[in-house]
C-alpha cells in the first residue's frame, strides 16, 4: 500500500468509527464494511439509501444494514463465506479422492507399460511368435482403456465443478435471505424482529407496536386443511406488507400471530392504522378448491401499545399482548385499547 493510500485509509477509519458509535451500530465485519464504504462516499446510492433510512427511522436497523450490504457491497461469493468454504471443502475432498484414484491407476498403467515394453524388447531378442506379441499388445490396450476411463471421469468431475460452484453460490444467496425471512409468508421472522427492536431500544427511538392474531385459526385449519390455512397466512401477510408505509415493518411473530413496528408513531395513530388493517383483513375472501366453497370468515384481533420512557420492548409486547387477549375475550375482530 502506498503512503497516500495509507493516509487516505486512516482518514476514512477516523470517520467510520465515530459514525458507528453515533448510531450505535454493532461492530460486526459486515457493518464495518458498510459504514467504511459510506464514509468513503464511493457509492452515492448507498449513502442516499442509508441517509434516507436514518432520517425516517432514527437509526439503521440490523436487517436494513444487512439488506444495504447485500444490495450494494456483497458479491455472490462472499454472501456466506463460512458455508461456502464448508461446501467447497467437501467438493474438493471428493475431487482429491478421484485424483488419488486416478494417480494410483496411472502408476499402475505406467508399471504395465514398462512391463509390456520390456517384454516387447525380449520378443525382439528371443524371437517370440506373432501370436505372443499380439497378446502383449492386447494387454496394453486393456490397460490404456482403463486409465482413459479413470482420467475421463476426473475430467468430467472437474468440468462439472464450475457448475456446482455456481449452484452453491445461488443457494447461499438464498440461505442468507432465509435467515431473516419466514418461509411461508415471506415476511421477516421473529429473529429479525428481535434484532430490529433492540436497535430501537438502544437508540431510544419512540415507536408503537401492533400485535394481531388471526381469529380461530386452529378451527379454520381443522375444517379446511393446512394448505388453505397457509394460503390465508400468505394473504394476510400481503395485506400487512401493503399496509406498511412510513417505515413501518411487519414480521411473522409465530403461528398465526404477527407484529408490526411503527417508528415514531403515538398510540392514537397506531390504533387508527390497526383499525384500517382490521377492516382490510375482514374483507378477505378465500376459495376452497376442494369444496368450491368461498370462505369469507377471516378476521383478526389486535392489541396496540406505545413504548413509554425507559420501558423495555418486552414490556411493550406484554401490554400489547394483553390488549390482544382482551379483544379476543370480548368477541374477536376488534382493536384494543379503544382510545
Amino acid at each position: 500500500m502506498s503512503k497516500d493510500n495509507f493516509v487516505e485509509s486512516t482518514e476514512t477509519l477516523k470517520k467510520t468509527v465515530p459514525l458507528m458509535i453515533k448510531h450505535k451500530v454493532p461492530t460486526t465485519p459486515t457493518n464495518y464494511a458498510l459504514w467504511y464504504t459510506y464514509a468513503t462516499q464511493q457509492y452515492p446510492e448507498l449513502n442516499l439509501a442509508l441517509d434516507k433510512h436514518i432520517d425516517a427511522v432514527g437509526h439503521c436497523t440490523p436487517t436494513m444494514c444487512e439488506q444495504l450490504y447485500q444490495e450494494h457491497l456483497a458479491s455472490q461469493t462472499d454472501k456466506d463465506m463460512t458455508q461456502l468454504k464448508q461446501s467447497l471443502t467437501a467438493m474438493m475432498q471428493e475431487l482429491s479422492h478421484s485424483m488419488t484414484d486416478t494417480l494410483s491407476e496411472t502408476e499402475t498403467f505406467q508399471g504395465a507399460l514398462d512391463n509390456t515394453f520390456a517384454k516387447l524388447e525380449s520378443a525382439e531378442k528371443e524371437g517370440l511368435s506373432i501370436t505372443d506379441t499380439m497378446v502383449l499388445v492386447r494387454e496394453l490396450i486393456k490397460e490404456s482403456s482403463q486409465i482413459r476411463l479413470s482420467t475421463g471421469s476426473l475430467k468430467n468431475q472437474l468440468t462439472n465443478a464450475q457448475d456446482e460452484i455456481m449452484a452453491l453460490r445461488e443457494a447461499l444467496s438464498e440461505s442468507q435471505k432465509a435467515a431473516n425471512e419466514d418461509a411461508v409468508t415471506k415476511l421477516l421472522n421473529r429473529r429479525a424482529f428481535e434484532r430490529d427492536i433492540l436497535g430501537y431500544q438502544r437508540n431510544n427511538i419512540p415507536y408503537s407496536l401492533i400485535i394481531l392474531d388471526i381469529d380461530k385459526f386452529k378451527n379454520f385449519n381443522d375444517t379446511y386443511g393446512h394448505l388453505l390455512g397457509d394460503q390465508v397466512l400468505k394473504i394476510v401477510a400481503n395485506r400487512l406488507n401493503a399496509f406498511c408505509q412510513d417505515n413501518a415493518q411487519a414480521y411473522r411473530f409465530g403461528g398465526e400471530e404477527f407484529i408490526i413496528i411503527l417508528p415514531g408513531k403515538m398510540l392514537a395513530s397506531a390504533r387508527h392504522q390497526a383499525e384500517t388493517l382490521r377492516r382490510s383483513i375482514e374483507k378477505i375472501s378465500v376459495l376452497d378448491k376442494k369444496s368450491g366453497q368461498r370462505i369469507n370468515s377471516v378476521t383478526a384481533s389486535f392489541g396496540v401499545a406505545e413504548r413509554q420512557v425507559k420501558e423495555s420492548y418486552e414490556e411493550v409486547i406484554e401490554r400489547a399482548d394483553s390488549y390482544l387477549n382482551k379483544a379476543k375475550q370480548l368477541g374477536r375482530n376488534r382493536v384494543l385499547p379503544l382510545n
